[in-house]
């Protein structure tokens, strides 16, 4: 008794220990701050986390949770968490012993030569119910390792979805300001071509009275035309932008061929935000959901190491059985008839020509995959902070330039319609003057589209838009820890 007793501590024991190499974060060298850039605290950093709401545009905001709700790819990770959160189930479920039911019936003929005991045969009935226990005790952690590598790659799904999350807000914010532009700068070319409509008029009038001469009239008729050619591209440009946001919006094919409405805010209403939250560049690692997903697979491919090294060495099962077993129904359960037993094996590769060795070196080498992979999403998102921040910085003071270049211009052209008006210039001068100021018109459209798109490029690249506490997050540093 002793002995079975120092045999299943020693099972126990060796039950505790996982081999393979336990999961630590790589070591990286990254800056202590950004270069130029102001710190929110962490309560306004939380009060950004809607960060598209800062616009001040309730049809964008109503926009943006269409997506969340309809996008196909936020759809898609979605079933992908649930086809994840179902093999961990199934993970789970092997850990736990199973227990089996077997029920047979039979008639069968011995001949005598098989009954020498009772020196005849015969043909009789025989009956059985069994029900079968079996464990398999986790001596060296293999099952461990297995639920890891299915916790891990849960945690990369509920992360890689944040990642789609947040890359669908941008582009709908991005693809809505765009559409927004491309609108308003239809519409001023649509108010320029009425202008040169009336300005082609006047001078046609003048000059059936003979008050200009035939060059004045064609330079009027080329402006107006070519007024009129960037209409159609500027039309394009609308309808090409409204189909992209309906299939960020998730809308069907049917929807897609029919009337699109997004309602009729202008670029002007969109609010600029004067200042955007930062995190400090170690908290990066934190925010940034495609990196938390690149960490959650080097956890999965490091616990794989741990399951290949398991299977090399032997694995013991536990089992016992009890049943009846009697040549008449009314007798299954009857004391006589009752049977049970209890045992265990041990089974173990003894030699496999190197194919343990060789799925060990395979496991080794996706974690070194997947840790270079780790590494350039980390790189890789630095530098799209980096940019983001430059973009920034470069579209704000774009703004402000060419509004005092709009500003400058408007006062040329009214100074120029007013001497025209009184004879002082000539009609050259003041379409000059017109073509210049619809010229930088456009380009402020265009400044202010870049400029609210930067801010989206940067809340995207400081993995703005989600935290830690999601319901759906925060288990890899439990993970990570144990």
């Amino acid at each position: 008794m002793r002995k079975w007793g120092v045999i299943a501590v020693s099972a126990l024991f060796l039950a505790g220990c996982a081999v393979g190499p336990d999961y630590q974060r790589p070591e990286l060298d990254l800056p202590e701050d950004w270069p130029e850039h102001v710190l929110l605290s962490e309560d306004e950093q939380q009060a950004w986390q809607d960060w598209w709401t800062r616009y001040q545009d309730p049809q964008l905001d109503a926009l943006v949770e269409l997506a969340l709700d309809h996008n196909l790819d936020v759809r898609l990770q979605v079933q992908r968490i649930q086809e994840s959160r179902a093999r961990l189930g199934l993970v789970d479920a092997n850990r736990l012993p199973t227990l089996d039911a077997q029920a047979e019936a039979a008639r069968e003929r011995q001949p005598a030569a098989a009954a020498p005991a009772s020196g005849a045969g015969g043909t009789g009935n025989l009956f059985s119910i069994t029900g079968a226990l079996g464990y398999e005790l986790d001596l060296w952690g293999r099952l461990a390792r297995q639920q890891e590598v299915a916790e891990a790659f849960l945690e990369q799904s509920r992360f890689s979805h944040e990642a789609v999350r947040l890359n669908v807000v941008a582009d709908v914010v991005a693809t809505y300001v765009n559409l927004r532009s491309a609108q308003e700068q239809l519409a001023i070319t649509e108010r320029t071509l009425e202008s040169r409509e009336r300005t082609f008029d006047l001078e046609r009038i003048r000059h059936e009275d003979g008050e200009t001469d035939a060059l004045t009239l064609r330079q009027a008729a080329s402006e107006l035309e070519t007024t009129r050619a960037r209409i159609p591209p500027l039309r394009q440009e609308v309808l090409t932008l409204e189909g992209a946001l309906a299939v960020l919006l998730g809308m069907g094919p049917g929807e897609l061929l029919g009337e699109l409405d997004f309602g009729d805010s202008r670029l002007a209403d969109l609010e600029l935000p004067d200042q955007v939250p930062a995190v400090m560049p170690s908290e990066l690692l934190r925010r940034r959901p495609d990196i938390r997903a690149a960490e959650a697979e080097l956890m999965a491919s490091t616990a794989e190491i741990g399951v290949a090294e398991a299977d090399r060495l032997p694995r013991l099962n536990l089992m016992g059985f009890l049943g009846t077993a009697a040549t008449d129904t009314s007798d299954l359960f009857s004391g006589p008839a009752q049977t049970w037993g209890l045992g265990a094996s041990v089974a173990g590769p003894l030699i496999d020509f190197g194919r343990g060795r060789a799925r060990v070196d395979t496991a080794e080498a996706l974690r070194d995959q997947a840790e270079t992979r780790y590494a350039i999403t980390v790189t890789q998102a630095f530098r799209e902070v980096r940019d983001a921040l430059v973009l920034y910085q470069a579209t704000d003071e774009r703004v402000g330039a060419i509004r005092r270049q709009v500003q400058a211009i408007e006062e040329t052209r009214d100074l120029a319609q007013i001497r025209y008006e009184e004879g002082f210039t000539g009609f050259i001068e003041l379409l000059d003057a017109e073509r210049a100021l619809l010229d930088a018109e456009l380009a402020l459209s265009e400044a202010l589209r870049d400029r609210l798109g930067a801010t989206a490029t940067l809340f995207k690249a400081m993995g703005g838009g989600w935290t830690d506490g999601h319901p759906e997050l925060g288990a890899t540093e439990a993970l990570q820890d144990g």
